[in-house]
């Protein structure tokens, strides 16, 4: 068995790589080791095992000594590819097409031909029994042992893998939702409403249900096979909210898994954040598939209105927005003629065709090389040689088309592929409200420092995060978030006329759930933080403010409403649900800090050709990661190379290095 200053590793399973980061702590101060490897996507545990042992810890592992965190993407690959276990769906007497029906929303609001949805709900799997509560929670139909017989009858003629039972009001009364799981969970995998989300909206509750049980096997199974990998070392997971969940009990929330690795590098993010007391951040992680941006105040944002694969996703996740660039993002022409940045990727098999794995489609990584702003020699730490010439084979033919040089096509690729990014971060920013010059923003992911400053400039960022290590951030972000969970109770009923204690009782029953589950994780220390989903009465939408007492909350919505709309109301104001946040106690995982520079510092600067060697595309002056020390000045143009990433420091722009070797970047004064 571990404790708590156990080692840890942490994993994270990406579209191109598997990244590992290693916590160890000799003595008294923590040891950071990191590595990265091609991920398999056909068998994401072959990379893990891989990775560990090119990390020289098979053996640590084995003994048990190592506790370790896992983001996984098998949840995300399953829901997007289509790819879950044949569900049944029982829920009431007729609502059998609710799933199916939806909210009738359209995608494209003006187009008079639409294509019609993808339906991925066979309507010969869902099945309709006889009970019904009332809006109150009364029964207006009881559950007979007659109806529960047709069900079981129905349910073994369908011979379904798994089972979502999802029926009206049970968020009220979970009572007949507890007696159906009982009669079929001895054989199947099921999934009641009333336990993924105890909350009001009978299509976006039932959706996330029927996703829980559709992926749940495959991630159960999945998990199962890893722990027998790694066993006996105690395995945790990602959960999208950014806190961890024991892995023998993430199968029943398999749901909660969707955003398992991107939550990684948000728990990261605020970690670093709050050491360097720079919490109002927009993150940006650019991997090899994609790109994942998000905004924090002081927390990670969550949401209730997450979309994956086309589903409403309504369990609490984190606030990330995606879009289909990465480095492996392949470069193509689209029907009107113009150049197109993704969202198809080259992944990591065939990969860029620079990899030299046969891959011969142009990505936004083979034009970055081709610009000089990638060292082929230093891919990877040295192990992995990057073909330039491949590079330039792949983009010949694209560049003959528009009648251009291969080094203007690259300059034009890597500016579309920022415009796409830029206007994601609009997106969660400027969009929403907020203005991007009062935040810095933080990159990591593998190519997240080849943009950061072309990204910053695009939205007038005063200054810009590289982390160190950014290369594989979300692994870290494994290793330093805490185990919790995020509860929900939808409760309806206006909020002035609500009796404190009456509230507070509702409140420890989340808190008691919260315990519950996270003791069997042997974790029996937790704070919890309780805000309410409020609403004007008659309004459709709610506003989630952090409850202290009922007068504080009221006057706290007044004035986010104000914020927000622009006004406030002398009406009624309604309470819809009860929402909790718990979180495990342990202890501090602090990542070690690095050497400080003798006298004021090492300034890197070309003093050769200065902004010309940009122009001319031949070659940056170029500095390894970890020569730098805390205090080092760095002016651009410049590459800082790391085994797991490469930043470029565009002319203009000049970083300092501070104490936990994050380099912070910031505009020359005067600079255009």
């Amino acid at each position: 068995m571990t404790s708590k200053s156990s080692p840890i590793l942490g994993i994270d399973t990406g579209g191109t790589f598997t990244d590992f980061v290693y916590l160890h702590q000799p003595g008294a101060k923590h040891q950071v080791q990191v590595h990265k490897v091609l991920s398999t996507p056909h068998a994401p545990d072959e990379a893990i095992l891989q990775g560990i042992e090119e990390m020289a810890l098979t053996e640590s592992v084995r003994s048990g000594a190592i506790l370790i965190i896992h983001g996984t993407t098998v949840a995300t690959n399953a829901a997007l590819e289509g790819k879950g276990v044949r569900t049944a769906y029982i829920t009431n007497t007729g609502l059998a097409d609710v799933l199916a029906i939806g909210r009738q929303t359209r995608e494209e609001l003006y187009n008079l031909t639409p294509d019609l949805p993808k339906v991925r709900f066979d309507p010969s799997l869902n099945l309709e029994v006889d009970v019904r509560l009332d809006a109150k929670g009364e029964v207006v139909t009881p559950l007979t042992p007659a109806a529960l017989k047709k069900l079981e009858h129905d349910v073994k003629s369908l011979k379904p893998e798994a089972i979502a039972i999802n029926l009206l009001f049970s968020y009220l009364d979970p009572a007949d939702e507890m007696t159906i799981e009982a009669l079929f969970q001895e054989h199947f995998f099921v999934s009641r409403s009333s336990f993924v989300l105890p909350e009001i909206n009978e299509y976006e509750r039932g959706i996330s249900t029927w996703v829980n049980s559709w992926i749940g096997p495959l991630i159960r199974d999945y998990l199962n096979s890893l722990q027998r990998s790694l066993a006996p070392a105690p395995l945790a997971i990602m959960q999208s909210s950014g806190h961890t969940v024991a892995s023998h009990l993430a199968a029943v929330r398999a749901v909660n898994l969707l955003l398992s690795g991107p939550a990684g590098g948000l728990a990261a993010a605020m970690h670093i954040g709050q050491s360097i007391k720079q919490t109002n951040l927009m993150t940006f992680d650019m991997g090899g598939t994609s790109t994942d941006v998000a905004l924090l105040e002081n927390k990670i944002s969550l949401t209730n209105q997450g979309k994956i694969a086309g589903f409403p996703i309504s369990v609490p996740m984190a606030d990330i927005h995606t879009i289909g660039a990465g480095g492996g993002s392949i470069v193509s022409i689209d029907s009107g003629g113009l150049l197109k940045v993704g969202p198809e990727s080259s992944g990591a098999n065939p990969g860029p065709a620079c990899y030299g794995q046969g891959g011969t489609a142009p990505t936004v990584t083979d034009a970055n090389l081709i610009l000089g702003r990638i060292s082929n020699t230093a891919f990877l730490g040295g192990r992995m040689m990057l073909d330039i010439e491949a590079s330039y084979n792949a983009m010949a033919p694209l560049a003959a088309e528009f009648d251009m040089e291969v080094l203007t096509l690259a300059e034009g690729i890597v500016k579309l592929a920022n415009e796409h990014m830029a206007q994601a971060l609009r997106v969660i920013s400027i969009q929403q409200g907020f203005d991007p010059r009062e935040f810095s923003l933080m990159c990591f992911g593998g190519a997240g420092g080849l943009h950061v400053c072309e990204l910053a400039e695009a939205l007038e960022i005063p200054e810009a995060i590289v982390p160190r290590n950014s290369g594989i951030l979300s692994a870290q972000g494994m290793v330093t978030s805490e185990p919790g969970r995020e509860l929900v109770q939808t409760w309806r009923c206006l909020i002035e006329q609500l009796e404190t204690s009456t509230l507070e009782n509702r409140i420890e029953n989340l808190i008691e759930q919260a315990r519950t589950e996270l003791a069997a994780e042997g974790i029996t220390d937790i704070h919890s933080v309780t805000s309410l989903d409020l609403r004007y009465l008659g309004q459709s939408h709610t506003l989630n403010i952090e409850y202290s007492t009922i007068e504080g909350a009221i006057e706290r919505f007044h004035q986010e409403h104000e914020k927000q709309y622009g006004h406030r109301i002398e009406v009624d104001i309604e309470l819809l649900n009860i929402r909790l946040s718990a979180v495990g106690l342990q202890e501090t995982r602090q990542l070690p800090s690095i050497s400080k520079a003798d006298g004021p510092g090492t300034r890197y600067r070309d003093e050769t050709e200065g902004d010309a060697r940009v122009s001319k595309k031949i070659g940056l002056m170029e500095i390894h990661r970890r020569q730098l020390k805390a205090s080092d000045e760095l002016v651009g143009p410049l590459l800082v190379l790391e085994d797991h990433a490469t930043t470029f420091i565009k002319a203009g722009w000049q970083g300092a290095v501070d104490f936990q070797g994050n380099i912070r970047l910031s505009r020359i004064m005067g600079t255009p």
